[in-house]
């Protein structure tokens, strides 16, 4: 069992930068890839980015690629998302996720664990 808890979301003006943090407990962080969730009210959950165990391989949605970037942290079961140029549409419910490799976790079917999600507002 791994609990992940995401912390950093808040209210940023459209232009501004967040960082999402993710805490992993339980067993071992560094054996599963991770990945970012989002879920905009009235929408699907859609896959953001996510990062292999060794954090050699990355892989990002297009709506985010060049903005994003997603880095872990193994010694402190920490994976981070830094979230700049933020756009009214990046507004969401982000959720970390782990799961058994970086191509299982991309999709939401492939995640073995959740965290409850962090809310994350962009105003115009």
């Amino acid at each position: 069992q791994v609990q992940l808890v995401e912390t950093g979301g808040g209210l940023v003006q459209a232009g501004g930068s967040l960082r999402l943090s993710c805490a992993a407990s339980g067993r071992t962080f560094s054996g599963y890839s991770m990945a970012w969730f989002r879920q905009a009210p009235g929408k699907e959950r859609m896959f953001v980015t996510a990062i292999s165990w060794s954090g050699g391989t990355t892989s990002y949605a297009a709506s985010v690629k060049d903005r994003f970037t997603i880095s872990r942290d193994n010694a402190k079961n920490t994976v981070y998302l830094q979230m700049n140029s933020l756009k009214p549409e990046d507004t969401a419910v982000y959720y970390c996720a782990a799961g058994s490799s970086i191509a299982d976790v991309t999709s939401i079917r492939g995640v073995s664990y959740w965290g409850q999600g962090t809310q994350v507002t962009v105003s115009s």
